[in-house]
């Protein structure tokens, strides 16, 4: 994620915490808490598991603060740590479960459902447009699920954590060319899945 002119990087942030600056930690957190909840909810789908998790992803990075080269890349340690705890959550998992359009897909006091945000753009839409945004959104979700795990993870670091291809290849430990294809066939099969709107989409514009 971008830095401000003259602020302290993500590296710098973290050199001063290893030195012992707890106030370098605390803006570390800042920057990242809400990303990284966003990241792995759309893993867990499950707000009280995601709000879990992200300590546990915090905690991790005090408990091996140590380890951190100031050479490496600070977001991506942050994130590989988020999607090895993601991935063993699920593999711990008994079931996976959708989320409600009805659910928030943040966690800050002001965060809005899905059903919100695909329909906002045309607040005067029937009743028969709303259902149809509904569905839409419903599809969206369970074509983003529905995904290989490879292609996946790939997206969601794509998309949700907005990561460059390079440093989404440093945190799944594949080359930059085999992200990308993971990406293209993500894209591919979203596309393909919500095809069936496409119609619907042009009406809207």
């Amino acid at each position: 994620m971008g830095v401000a002119r003259g602020e302290a990087t993500d590296e710098m942030l973290m050199v001063r915490y290893q030195r012992g600056d707890a106030q370098a930690f605390g803006a570390l957190v800042s920057r990242y808490k809400t990303p990284i909840y966003n990241f792995v909810m759309r893993h867990v789908r499950q707000p009280e598991t995601a709000e879990d998790l992200t300590q546990e992803v915090f905690l991790r990075v005090v408990q091996n603060a140590a380890e951190f080269k100031h050479e490496a890349r600070f977001s991506t340690w942050l994130y590989t740590i988020a999607r090895n705890l993601s991935v063993d959550q699920l593999r711990k998992a008994s079931h996976r479960r959708h989320p409600s359009l009805d659910q928030p897909v943040g966690n800050s006091p002001d965060a809005r459902t899905l059903s919100d945000s695909v329909a906002d753009g045309h607040p005067t839409a029937s009743a028969e447009r709303t259902a149809a945004s509904n569905q839409m959104a419903s599809c969206i979700v369970n074509a983003v699920d529905a995904l290989p795990d490879d292609q996946r993870e790939v997206f969601l670091l794509r998309e949700i954590a907005n990561l460059p291809f390079k440093e989404i290849a440093d945190i799944v430990g594949v080359g930059e060319n085999t992200v990308k294809s993971r990406m293209r066939y993500a894209l591919e099969r979203l596309k393909a899945a919500l095809a069936e709107f496409e119609d619907y989409a042009r009406a809207l514009r």
